[in-house]
């Protein structure tokens, strides 16, 4: 995600003042819960009515006696998605196993601090859709590659070499151009969940 461009601000408004300024409006608020305890959270406040989603991906498990077993592996670890209004999450708040609100560290702060993240209802179909339908397991990263990054190759036929990211993807797919240096100046397309940073 690309809080700079994608969160949005969201104004605390008064007690006492109805759906105004947007207020009945839903948005995807993102909560911060005890580790191990997103599963739960998410079962209680759905309890309460809420749109809920944790961010899981179904693997297989192998246990050291051999059994395999399907299990949903927690993604974003102390984080629940919460579909709700600004005063709904006022309220969610103050319930003893929400934390806080994530903030949108992109923007800048305001009086009150910074403001409230907000995920696009877009960006939660594609997280969904991914974790949902990947072949290979989905971490999040805090950024994605860059014009410049020095990266390594970690699978497949070219792992262990090194270059440079040349021009990112504009979202529209999954590749990468890197700059490999052995050559000088060649390029490759290469999926960037087969790279890791290079020191």
């Amino acid at each position: 995600m690309r809080p700079d461009k994608e969160f949005k601000r969201v104004a605390a408004v008064p007690d006492g003042v109805d759906d105004a300024v947007g207020m009945g409006d839903k948005f995807w608020f993102v909560a911060i819960v005890n580790n191990r305890s997103e599963k739960a959270s998410a079962e209680r406040l759905t309890a309460l009515g809420y749109d809920t989603y944790v961010a899981t991906q179904q693997e297989v498990r192998i246990w050291r006696n051999g059994r395999r077993a399907k299990v949903d592996r927690v993604v974003i670890p102390s984080l629940v998605f919460v579909r709700c209004t600004e005063r709904e999450r006022l309220a969610i708040v103050r319930l003893p196993y929400i934390f806080r609100f994530l903030t949108n560290k992109a923007a800048t702060p305001g009086q009150f601090g910074r403001p409230v993240a907000i995920v696009p209802p877009r960006q939660m179909e594609l997280l969904r859709f991914m974790l949902g339908h990947a072949d290979r397991p989905v971490s999040i990263t805090d950024r994605p590659y860059g014009r410049g990054d020095k990266v390594r190759v970690i699978r497949g036929s070219l792992r262990g070499l090194e270059g440079e990211v040349l021009s990112a993807s504009d979202g529209s797919g999954s590749e990468l151009l890197v700059r490999l240096d052995i050559l000088g100046c060649a390029k490759v397309s290469i999926d960037p969940t087969d790279l890791e940073p290079a020191g």
